[in-house]
């Protein structure tokens, strides 16, 4: 019993002292592996972004906060900062503390030359209302020339398109009785049902409530200029929606006409290192809140990759061209950007395994008969020795060796294709086992007969 003991230690101890020099180089290129896995793959996804967007009371401050709850239900921590407007946002992306990533700025502010800046989409066009009082249609800026004029708040994104649009009619604040006026839509719209001023520039959605107020207030009409398709063909940033008439109120018909408007859009732009992993989920997002076309009848569908100051980012490129990929559409958020990652390794790695995969069925063959052929080496040199009749034979040395081979064949495990060998060696160790009983007996009589 001790030595049956003694001798599946041995075994074990065996088994062991085999298998740590035949795997540890294994297992250190996987250590290895996992170790530089941050530097093969890349940063991992983040799962908190800053998005600067306007004042609280404006749009682009609710829209974020929409943008906010469906990336929410992906893990995905979208922080909302208020600022002064589009420049201001377009100052933040370019910061070098990296803190802001997103930020929707209006069309025709941005500066194209900041190549650190990608466009994500156009998110959706923000006509330019231009209110008159009076009952003389205004159909050419040139008729506003000595009037006082509100042109938006100082650094918004109002204020610079209202500029360009009025010295490309050259009117200008140095003009005789021409005014410009520093005024955001609230206040604009006060000072134009007072009579303090003539004109007001207001960029906001046909749903705002300063617009609707305006559109309906009496003395009041809002601009259909002309030549709205050469100022389209000079500004690409710009599109033109029509407002139909009635839409407003249907009772009152107002608007009295079809009115064409200019609109730059409002772009949602990020940073150039902004990871890849989130630029799907972002449009997805941006798709599911700006879906519905509102008051305005567009020629082109919104959101867009069209209408941009900046290029378009080529994820969102790749994005608006094919919708977002197998495993961004059909995985939860967390295991696609990881499978993402993982995917730029694994696809040359995989091709570089093939040959490997090729060669493992031989591999594994000759790996399960060389287990086979190393017992027989065993029987093999216990026959050599029973052969040579002359030859002193420790018999309990023999069948020691013999009991601990089979006590291995006992503990392994062989694939059933193998079993006809396994068990051919199991006979053989018997037959090896009797012969070397046979031996030992004829020689046992041998020396009691001598």
């Amino acid at each position: 019993m001790a030595t049956t003991q003694t001798s599946k230690k041995k075994s074990t101890t065996a088994r062991r002292a085999r298998w740590i020099p035949r795997w540890w180089p294994g297992w250190l290129i996987c250590l290895a592996a996992f170790a530089a896995t941050p530097w093969l793959l890349g940063p991992r996804c983040p799962d908190r972004l800053v998005i600067a967007t306007g004042p609280t009371d404006g749009a682009y401050y609710a829209y974020a906060q929409e943008y906010k709850k469906r990336l929410a239900t992906h893990g995905i921590t979208l922080e909302v900062r208020v600022t002064d407007g589009s420049l201001e946002n377009q100052r933040l992306l370019n910061a070098d503390d990296g803190v802001v990533s997103l930020a929707i700025i209006q069309g025709g502010t941005g500066d194209p030359a900041k190549e650190n800046l990608q466009s994500l989409a156009s998110l959706y066009p923000e006509p330019v209302w231009l209110f008159c009082s009076g009952n003389e249609p205004v159909d050419e800026l040139t008729q506003l020339r000595g009037k006082r004029i509100a042109v938006g708040r100082e650094g918004s994104g109002t204020r610079a398109i209202a500029l360009q649009l009025l010295s490309d009619s050259a009117i200008h604040d140095s003009d005789d009785k021409t005014r410009l006026v520093n005024a955001g839509p609230r206040e604009a719209c006060q000072q134009l049902k007072s009579g303090e001023i003539d004109a007001a520039f207001i960029v906001m959605s046909p749903e705002a409530a300063v617009i609707r107020e305006l559109l309906q207030a009496d003395g009041i009409h809002v601009a259909s200029l002309r030549r709205v398709t050469a100022w389209q063909q000079n500004y690409p940033f710009l599109s033109v929606p029509t407002l139909p008439e009635g839409v407003v109120n249907i009772e009152r018909n107002i608007p009295e006409r079809d009115i064409r408007l200019l609109a730059p859009t409002a772009n949602l732009v990020a940073r150039g290192d902004l990871h890849h992993a989130l630029v799907p989920l972002i449009l997805q997002a941006v798709q599911q809140v700006h879906q519905d076309n509102g008051m305005l009848v567009r020629s082109t569908p919104f959101p867009n990759p069209q209408f941009t100051d900046f290029p378009i980012n080529d994820d969102a490129r790749r994005y608006f061209r094919s919708g977002p990929s197998l495993l961004f559409r059909y995985l939860p958020f967390w295991l696609a950007a990881w499978l993402d990652r993982v995917k730029l390794i694994l696809l040359p790695l995989c091709t570089l395994l093939i040959p490997f995969i090729k060669a493992a069925p031989p591999v594994y063959r000759w790996r399960i008969r060389s287990k086979i052929y190393r017992w027989y080496r065993v029987l093999h040199e216990i026959d050599l020795e029973l052969k040579e009749p002359n030859r002193r034979v420790d018999f309990s040395s023999l069948l020691e060796r013999l009991n601990t081979l089979e006590q291995e064949l006992f503990e392994v495990s062989v694939p059933l294709s193998y079993m006809e060998e396994f068990y051919n060696l199991r006979l053989h160790v018997s037959f090896v086992r009797n012969r070397l009983r046979q031996v030992e007996s004829t020689r046992d009589r041998s020396r009691q007969a001598a």
